[in-house]
């Protein structure tokens, strides 16, 4: 069933509405070509059994996506969602649909003008979400209130975003995005292990970067190490973008930002 964005198509009882029950992908499509879509439909599922929760085949999905992309009459570029709620407080069918939306003008300046970053302490330490699945570390659900409240934390602090960081010191990600760093030829991005979501975007980042000459490692980043750093950057499925002042302190420029945003937003492979 295809329908207007602004129209009226969760209950107002839905679980997804009421407790954030329910999980969800971004990505963007360009040209009419969703980006890594085989990978964000893997981790749809996953992000669904961490939660008990069972949503359409992948079939429903690809129809939902190809059908959004058909009737899309916006820009080449643009974001689409994939949603699927817990559905009615008394039970029943959950509400699955796909979402095409305009990239935000933020989202757009923060790609061209990068952000100003600040670090806030996340409260957990590393490698909780092993102890206590609970907490689904893991999972990209619609139980968003701490990545949005995180940002207007940072606002309040002047800055444009918050990365987070462990009890014991270890970055984590920010609430929307990974961590990149460069140190040299050298691209380092937290493990998911540590407690935060497997980033699609940035597998392809570094698998794009090894084809190209340089050496990338998943491994645990102090505060400092981002300091030091020959550039650090905020990467998800919108944006890759460069973070130029972190905690009030100007980061020195990245000699690599035009070669990295390249292999960061190249189509190649992108399928």
């Amino acid at each position: 069933m295809r329908r207007e964005a602004r129209s009226a198509f969760l209950r107002a009882d839905d679980l997804g509405v009421l407790r954030g029950d329910g999980v969800f992908e971004r990505f963007l499509v360009r040209a009419g070509q969703p980006r890594h879509l085989a990978d964000h439909l893997a981790r749809l599922v996953r992000s669904a059994h961490q939660v008990d929760l069972e949503i359409p085949p992948e079939g429903a999905w690809r129809a939902a996506v190809a059908a959004g992309v058909s009737s899309w009459t916006g820009s080449p570029e643009w974001e689409m969602r994939l949603v699927c709620t817990r559905g009615p407080e008394e039970g029943g069918p959950p509400a699955a649909y796909a979402l095409g939306q305009e990239l935000s003008p933020v989202l757009l300046q923060q790609r061209r003008d990068g952000v100003s970053a600040v670090t806030l302490a996340r409260g957990l330490a590393t490698g909780v979400g092993e102890a206590a699945p609970w907490l689904l570390l893991g999972a990209k659900t619609l139980s968003y209130a701490l990545n949005v409240a995180s940002r207007r934390w940072a606002k309040r602090l002047g800055g444009d975003d918050a990365i987070f960081v462990s009890t014991d010191g270890w970055v984590w990600e920010s609430g929307t995005s990974s961590v990149v760093a460069a140190f040299g030829r050298r691209l380092v991005s937290p493990p998911a292990s540590i407690g935060i979501l497997d980033s699609i975007s940035v597998r392809h980042l570094f698998a794009a970067a090894e084809a190209a000459g340089w050496e990338t490692a998943r491994e645990n980043l102090k505060v400092d190490d981002l300091f030091g750093a020959n550039g650090v950057w905020l990467c998800s499925s919108l944006r890759f973008a460069r973070v130029h002042t972190l905690d009030g302190q100007v980061l020195a420029p990245a000699p690599a930002q035009r070669e990295l945003y390249r292999l960061a937003t190249s189509d190649e492979g992108a399928g």
